[in-house]
């Protein structure tokens, strides 16, 4: 299994970015789908997540109304579609899932096995 996460770079404050997770080795309509990211010297925290039959989502505080989970089992990807961000935003995101089908999304790393490699998101204000 392996969670591949694309789209990151360097934004203005206001401007909008789309983050993708391809998945290999398993399909992803079988597994919810977790969106954390860690800034320089803080922990790694939830932002957004998605239960594997879509009817339940989650959003941080400090991201609802601006950022979107969601999944497309076609092209086997999970992606987070951010908006109008600041700089309060800036942080590598990772996306995970969680080992066994059909478990729900939870705010707790050490319950996630798979971990994509992490996509830079920098906001300059």
């Amino acid at each position: 299994v392996q969670l591949q996460a694309s789209g990151g770079g360097l934004v203005q404050a206001g401007e909008s970015l789309r983050i993708s997770c391809a998945v290999s080795g398993r399909s992803v309509s079988r597994y919810a789908v977790a969106w954390f990211r860690q800034a320089p010297g803080k922990e790694r925290e939830l932002v957004a997540a998605l239960s594997w039959s879509e009817t339940y989502t989650y959003y941080a505080d400090s991201v609802k109304g601006r950022f979107t989970i969601s999944k497309d089992s076609a092209k086997n990807t999970a992606y987070l579609q951010m908006n109008s961000l600041n700089p309060g935003d800036t942080a590598v995101y990772y996306c995970a899932q969680r080992e066994r089908p059909w478990t729900e999304f939870t705010r707790f790393t050490p319950d996630y096995k798979y971990w994509g490699q992490g996509t830079l998101v920098t906001v300059s204000s």
